[in-house]
C-alpha cells in the first residue's frame, strides 16, 4: 500500500479527465490536494467535495499555467495555505485538432505555452517548495503517443508532447541532485471529453481491440492515475528522467 499521508500534491488541469483521476487517486493514498482549473469551477468544486470526504485537505486554485504570473501566484498560495509541496503533476494540455498545414503561429504558440512551457514555469516557481520536501519530491508530466507516432490532425499536440518529454529529461538532470525526481507518464488512448473530439475518434477507439495486449480491458484514466501514483511515491525514488508508457501494450505494434 502506497501511503502519501502528510504530503501535498498539485495536479494541474485536475477538474476533469486524467487530471481528475490523478488528483483523486493521490488523495486516496493520503495526500492533500491542490486542484488547479481554468474554466471548470463547478467540476473542480465537485472533486474538492469528494476529496474532503476522504478526510484530506483540499485547495482549489484558478490559474492559467501557460502564464508565468498565474503560476507564481499559485505557488505563493500553496506556500501560504499548505506550507509545502511534495508532488507536482503537470497534466493541463491544449492544442486543438487540425492539419499542420493549416496551423497558425497562434496555434503553435498557445499549444507550446500550455503543454511545454507550463512545466518550466511550474518547476521554476515551485522548486524552492519542492526542495523543502522530506525525502524526494516528485514531478510527473503527462504525455501521449503523439510524441512518437503520427496521428491524424494531432501534429501540434504531438510535437509539443515530444518536447515535453525532452524537457523532462533535462529537468531530471538539473534537479536530481536537489532531491527532486522528474518523470513522464505517456498515456495511450483514454476516453475523455478531450479525446472524444479527436477527428476519426471512432476509428481510433475501435482499433484498440486490435492493438491491445490486455484482452477486452481497455485503458482508463484510473490506470494512468495508478502510474502517476507510483511515480509520486517513494517506490520510484530510483526512477529518474524516464518515460513510463501506460497503454495496454498498444505501442508495441509497428
Amino acid at each position: 500500500m502506497i501511503d502519501l499521508s502528510g504530503r501535498v500534491a498539485l495536479v494541474t488541469g485536475s477538474s476533469r479527465g486524467i487530471g481528475r483521476a490523478c488528483a483523486f487517486r493521490l488523495a486516496q493514498a493520503g495526500a492533500d490536494i491542490v486542484i488547479n482549473y481554468v474554466t471548470s469551477l463547478a467540476a473542480a468544486d465537485e472533486l474538492a467535495g469528494e476529496i474532503q470526504r476522504l478526510g484530506r485537505r483540499v485547495f482549489v486554485v484558478k490559474a492559467d499555467v501557460s502564464e508565468r504570473d498565474d503560476v507564481e501566484s499559485m505557488m505563493a498560495f500553496i506556500d501560504e495555505q499548505a506550507g509545502r509541496l511534495d508532488i507536482l503533476v503537470s497534466n493541463a494540455a491544449t492544442g486543438g485538432f487540425r492539419p499542420l498545414l493549416a496551423a497558425t503561429e497562434r496555434n503553435f504558440s498557445t499549444t507550446m505555452k500550455t503543454n511545454v512551457l507550463a512545466l518550466i514555469h511550474l518547476v521554476q516557481a515551485g522548486v524552492r517548495l519542492l526542495e523543502r520536501s522530506p525525502g524526494r519530491a516528485k514531478v510527473v508530466a503527462i504525455s501521449s503517443h503523439g510524441s512518437h507516432m503520427a496521428i491524424p490532425m494531432y501534429g501540434i499536440v504531438g510535437g509539443s508532447k515530444a518536447a515535453l518529454e525532452s524537457f523532462s529529461r533535462h529537468l531530471a538532470l538539473e534537479l536530481g541532485e536537489r532531491g527532486i525526481n522528474v518523470n513522464v507518464v505517456k498515456a495511450g488512448l483514454v476516453e475523455t471529453d478531450s479525446t472524444s473530439r479527436i477527428p476519426y475518434a471512432d476509428q481510433l477507439f475501435a482499433s484498440r481491440k486490435l492493438r491491445s495486449m490486455t484482452g477486452d480491458r481497455f485503458l482508463t484514466a484510473e490506470d494512468v492515475a495508478d502510474a502517476v501514483l507510483f511515480l509520486s511515491s517513494p517506490l520510484s525514488d530510483m526512477v529518474q528522467g524516464e518515460t513510463l508508457t501506460i497503454d495496454g501494450g498498444a505501442a508495441v505494434h509497428a
